[in-house]
């Protein structure tokens, strides 16, 4: 019974942590730490939610399916791309990989004025916004994961008859899961924080747009609200990426012995 409290506070503290900050920033304005002027708390934030339920899933809607456009065709270009030149096409990877870590620097947000000359204000430039920003850590990690498979396992492969086919199936594609699945996450984790930028601009819903539009309108609790409400929306969908991959990749290693 110890044992299963200790195992179980063990998975709580980061709950802990965080419901520490949450009520130091709801009692704070009492103790004039901060203002709320500037500064919304909780409670200010839940409250201007619940004004506007039918608005803000309105924008939710809207910025996540943007997100979700950009990111899964990002998703179907890096990781064939990747797989490719990891396993098969070693030599183009060496010759184009510090083009790709170039462009993998490059904020999305300072190539603003580049993609609205070329696709205009409209949902095009949205969706090569959020693509830009994904598809660099996905092929990034998707080159290294397949790169880094054990020449070893790939020799027993073949040794016992395997076909090119099997070899990628059953060794080359669980060997790189993992960095795969690092890639997918950063990817997601960037495109949710580059549309805020990507909606401010030519838009009329989403995220990004409430945000800027309460901004100009200096409705700070709204302000607070829309980036409350991204960064839960990124950490729900790396949520579901991260147990999407312990259901695929079963042989994870035990810790402890």
């Amino acid at each position: 019974m110890k044992y299963k409290l200790c195992e179980l506070n063990k998975k709580m503290i980061g709950f802990y942590g965080f419901a520490v900050i949450l009520i130091f920033w709801q009692v704070a304005p009492v103790f004039n730490l901060i203002d709320t002027q500037f500064i919304s708390t909780p409670s200010m934030i839940i409250e201007a939610a619940a004004k506007i339920p039918v608005e803000l899933l309105i924008h939710i809607s809207t910025s996540v399916q943007r997100v979700l456009l950009g990111y899964f065709a990002a998703i179907l270009t890096a990781v064939p791309l990747g797989i490719l030149l990891g396993g098969w096409f070693p030599r183009v990877n060496k010759f184009l990989n510090p083009l790709f870590q170039l462009f993998g620097q490059i904020n999305a947000f300072s190539l603003f004025p580049l993609f609205i000359l070329f696709f205009g204000t409209k949902e095009l430039s949205k969706f090569f916004i959020i693509y830009w920003s994904c598809i660099w850590p996905i092929l990034s990690m998707t080159t290294l994961g397949v790169k880094n498979v054990d020449p070893l396992l790939i020799k027993s492969a073949k040794s016992i008859g395997a076909n090119k086919f099997i070899i990628f199936k059953d060794v080359i594609l669980p060997g790189a899961a993992r960095p795969i699945f690092s890639g997918l996450s950063v990817g997601a984790s960037r495109g949710f924080l580059m549309i805020i930028a990507a909606e401010m601009l030519g838009s009329s819903a989403g995220l990004g747009w409430f945000i800027s539009n309460s901004s100009q309108n200096n409705i700070v609790p709204r302000i607070y609200l829309g980036a409350v409400t991204i960064a839960i929306l990124s950490y729900l969908f790396n949520y579901l990426i991260k147990n999407f991959e312990n259901s695929i990749i079963t042989w994870k290693e035990e810790a402890n012995v």
